[in-house]
């Protein structure tokens, strides 16, 4: 699980070609909802299958965030294959990110 957020994002484009299993999370570093969701991030995580978790700073005018149409923060997308599979927004329970890296985890 990454720990910090990355203050320079990568591209849709980079984003939409990446292969395998991804969560990306959006947040910012100060923002009260997204401490109080590491726990829960990290809870899930540790029971899941491996994959590339990217966690972006993000904020007014960040291309990456617009372009996945991110409003509040926490939100974590889940990829497979650069695919939008899933989206929880704001989780407050472990057992809703674990279903998601579970479905996620599922052959397509």
């Amino acid at each position: 699980m990454n720990t910090s957020y990355a203050s320079v994002e990568p591209s849709r484009d980079e984003v939409d070609g990446l292969s395998g299993s991804t969560l990306v999370e959006f947040g910012a570093p100060w923002c009260g909802i997204c401490k109080a969701a590491q726990p829960l991030i990290a809870e899930a995580l540790a029971g899941a299958q491996p994959l590339r978790h990217l966690k972006i700073e993000d904020g007014s005018g960040r291309p990456l965030g617009r372009s996945f149409g991110i409003k509040l923060w926490p939100t974590l997308i889940f990829l497979r294959d650069g695919r939008e599979v899933g989206r929880l927004v704001r989780p407050t329970r472990v057992d809703a990110i674990s279903d998601e890296l579970a479905r996620l985890a599922q052959p397509a």
